[in-house]
Order: structure tokens, then sequence, then C-alpha cells
């Protein structure tokens, strides 16, 4: 039970990454050619990503008790680091 809620909360966090990776990576190569302001949020942006792909290694390592809260705090990282993509494309 405990590798199965391993396996669905790695499984979900890891698609989050991937739909989230190829925002970034659209929003990276406009961010660098956009003003001081964009650059600023970007920054802010980037930070999250990296506590978001540090929460996936943390499954790995993580016991059953800890499972659903790194879980739940991952997906509320992700929304955080979605939104501010979505910020950083309204100012382009």
């Amino acid at each position: 039970m405990a590798s199965e809620l391993k396996d669905q909360i790695e499984s979900e966090i890891r698609s989050e990454i991937e739909s989230l990776k190829a925002a970034r990576d659209e929003l990276r190569v406009q961010a660098h050619l956009g003003a001081a302001e964009v650059r600023e949020a970007w920054e802010s942006v980037e930070k999250n990503w990296s506590h978001l792909e540090g929460r996936l290694k943390v499954v790995g390592e993580a016991t059953q008790e800890s499972l659903e809260e790194i879980g739940s705090a991952a997906k509320i990282l992700a929304e955080e680091v979605r939104r501010g993509f979505e910020h950083v494309r309204k100012l382009l």
C-alpha cells in the first residue's frame, strides 16, 4: 500500500513537472529577451521550480506518514510555479 501511494504521488508530481517543464522552457527564452521586471519575476519562479524538483527527490526517500504531506506540498508548489509562469507570460 505504501509503495502504491508512493508510486501514485511520484507519478503525479512527475506529470506536473513535465507539463511545467514545457512552459518553463518556452518562457525561459522569452524572459531572457525581456525587461528587468520580467527577469525578476522569472528568478522568483526559478526558485520555486528548484524547490518543486527537490520535492520529487524527497518522495523517493519518504516514509508513508510523510508521503501525503510531501505530495500536498508539491501540488501547492506546482500551482505557485504555474501562476508564476502565467505572470511572466503576461509581462511579456
